[in-house]
């Protein structure tokens, strides 16, 4: 999808130069982080899965399976992933960030995912 480098990284992690454009993928903001801190490019909380669906999945390894393939079925009418799929486009380095405590089993995974798919 792209020709340039897609990351992902943790908001709480520092920003770094290697970071690119930033891009906060979560629907809510995350908790006791500052926007100067987070030092954004965008937030775009709309490629975020539903409530309904972050609610049912509650961040269970378990049902991590099933969340992705729910969450590429949102996606795949989610006008906000053509604004991303933009971004990225745009930029050499793109860093998705997300909230979440684990690096193996969140939402931005299923998201660079989907990006990199070829069409």
């Amino acid at each position: 999808m792209t020709d340039g480098e897609l990351r992902i990284k943790r908001v709480y992690d520092a920003p770094e130069p290697e970071d690119g454009y930033r891009v906060l993928v979560d629907r809510l903001w995350p908790r006791g982080l500052t926007r100067q801190r987070a030092d954004l490019d965008l937030w775009l909380k709309d490629v975020a899965p539903s409530p309904e669906l972050r609610t049912w999945w509650g961040h269970d390894p378990a049902r991590f399976a099933e969340f992705a393939a729910r969450y590429t079925g949102e996606l795949a009418t989610n006008p906000a992933l053509d604004e991303l799929r933009d971004a990225v486009r745009a930029h050499t380095t793109t860093t998705l960030l997300y909230a979440a405590r684990d690096p193996r089993v969140n939402h931005a995974i299923v998201l660079r995912d989907a990006l990199t798919a070829t069409s």
